[in-house]
């Protein structure tokens, strides 16, 4: 019998909650290897990049097919990369083109249900870093507040479009500025909505957790490691990895102070600190790993990643199906539940974008901060 709040696995280091997203977890980690492949071929997994691909993302979208689509859902998601040196062995648009390759197979899976969910083209390819990056050729670093604010009004242009259900998808270390700019929105404009922060990889961390299982990383999740190049072989077309110089930096540019202090990049292990939470225990990335892979890239499979990916894929469409069951497309949450403003002054502007009585968003008075 299963404890009342927990899923145990073979492994003591796996546990699932007992609710539906954590049996759904336990479910990805039960299916054998054939199963996985069922799950990744219903998704479309691999498939060619679609980012010029018509029909898959807004922008190549044409505008009343863009209308008819928010009428059957009106969830969009948002995916962010950026531009970072990942080894001689990959390419530096590596975190944008995973995240676009996973939503694109959302997408898919959900144009089959007659509900197509919404994409926009990554509005964040060149991303805020965390100090340790500064100086590593190849790496392209924009300032904290920018990114914030290119957020704050690609939300904005969203919510006025109709798209009031909103998930960043975060592919790339920069998760306390996105954090950030989904509140600053909140304070700033007061809209309801349902707005989430997803980084993705921790969202599935088991499924990183070094030996697991058999078909899934030795080591810990880092960067252009072992699960990164894992990742690129599965998801990417052929010519974007070389694996014969697929380099591995175990053991450089270690921390200053005992291990144990700060977790890898998808918090497996549960330690005091996030990855995120200090500078200067450890040398800058440019001295310490110059080669831009801190662990072990030669160690890639495209088997590897497949466990991982079907689990995202199936978390993203179980978070879909559930936001549309509470708020079908056009609704929202209760307007004075969420926000300081009221039901009557926000009226016109929940109509549906360009009917009658709508209103634009830019036009509403701010109140708060």
């Amino acid at each position: 019998m299963q404890n009342e709040f927990w899923l145990t696995t073979e492994n003591p280091g796996i546990v699932f909650e007992n609710t539906e997203v954590g049996r759904l977890k336990k479910q990805i980690w039960d299916a054998s290897e054939e199963e996985i492949d069922a799950i990744l071929k219903e998704y479309g997994i691999p498939s060619p990049p679609e980012l010029g691909k018509p029909g898959t993302y807004i922008q190549t979208t044409i505008r009343q097919q863009v209308v008819e689509n928010r009428r059957k859902n009106d969830i969009v998601l948002i995916p962010i990369g950026s531009t970072e040196k990942h080894g001689r062995h990959s390419i530096s648009g590596l975190d944008t083109l995973v995240v676009t390759q996973i939503l694109e197979g959302v997408r898919r899976y959900t144009e089959k249900q007659g509900r197509p969910v919404n994409l926009v083209w990554p509005p964040i390819n060149y991303g805020a870093h965390p100090y340790h990056h500064i100086g590593m050729p190849g790496t392209i670093m924009l300032p904290q507040d920018v990114v914030k604010e290119i957020l704050i009004n690609v939300m904005l242009g969203l919510w006025n479009d109709g798209f009031r259900k909103q998930i960043l998808v975060n592919n790339h270390g920069q998760l306390w500025v996105l954090e950030s700019a989904l509140h600053e929105f909140m304070y700033r404009y007061q809209l309801p909505g349902i707005f989430q922060v997803l980084d993705w990889h921790r969202a599935v961390r088991e499924f990183f957790y070094p030996k697991g299982k058999p078909d899934i990383v030795e080591t810990p999740f880092v960067h252009a490691d072992e699960s990164e190049t894992s990742l690129a072989l599965l998801l990417f077309p052929e010519g974007m990895v070389d694996m014969s110089l697929a380099e591995d930096t175990v053991g450089k540019g270690q921390s200053y102070l005992p291990d144990g202090h700060f977790d890898k990049s998808v918090e497996p292990f549960h330690r005091p600190h996030r990855w995120s939470e200090g500078e200067g225990h450890a040398p800058i990335e440019i001295v310490a790993q110059p080669e831009g892979v801190v662990g072990r890239a030669s160690a890639g499979s495209a088997r590897k990643a497949k466990r991982p990916v079907a689990a995202i894929l199936k978390y993203l469409t179980l978070v879909i199906d559930q936001i549309l069951e509470v708020f079908p497309p056009g609704t929202v949450p209760p307007v004075e539940e969420v926000t300081l403003r009221s039901a009557k002054e926000m009226e016109p502007y929940l109509k549906e974008p360009e009917t009658e009585g709508w209103k634009t968003v830019y036009s509403l008075p701010k109140i708060g901060f």
